[in-house]
């Protein structure tokens, strides 16, 4: 089971006591900041992507969509989502429970920086009814192959 993985993961931290658990779905943002009790916008959801054939995750702020343009002029290729299929495939984790641990090798990491005006946010830990809270700097040291911030997103700035 995939949050499983996670927590094996985490437990090499020692931070896998963290992960909170849910009797309710948190597959999306809107049910994952009614189960975690926050505002949507502090939801880390992390969406899987093929770059040059090779998965990514981009984990960005819930209120956050990803600028097509501003995504092609970061990995010079159209964004293109992987199916549910090819998430558990190459991610190694379902649709819903899609996080930034414990991911295959050549899975590289990428965070938005729409993340960077919260104190902590809550990514999946590898289930749809889970997730854990950290802040950016604890996110970016604990997501496996972590490759850089980028700036992809739109729609949560308040200048637009």
């Amino acid at each position: 089971m995939s949050i499983q993985k996670v927590r094996n993961y985490l437990k090499e931290f020692g931070i896998a006591d963290r992960i909170r658990e849910f009797e309710v779905s948190s597959a999306t943002v809107e049910l994952a900041a009614v189960a975690v009790g926050v505002e949507g916008a502090r939801i880390a959801k992390s969406l899987s992507f093929k770059v040059e054939d090779q998965p990514v995750i981009i984990v960005a702020a819930g209120d956050a969509k990803v600028d097509n343009s501003a995504y092609k002029k970061q990995f010079h290729t159209k964004a293109k989502m992987l199916t549910h299929e090819e998430a558990h495939t190459l991610i190694g984790h379902d649709v819903g429970g899609v996080c930034p641990f414990a991911l295959p090798e050549g899975v590289r990491t990428y965070l938005d920086v729409s993340l960077r005006r919260f104190e902590t946010v809550f990514p999946a830990a590898g289930s749809d009814n889970s997730a854990i809270e950290l802040t950016c700097g604890e996110l970016e040291r604990y997501s496996s192959h972590f490759a850089g911030w980028v700036d992809i997103c739109k729609g949560w700035r308040e200048d637009g």
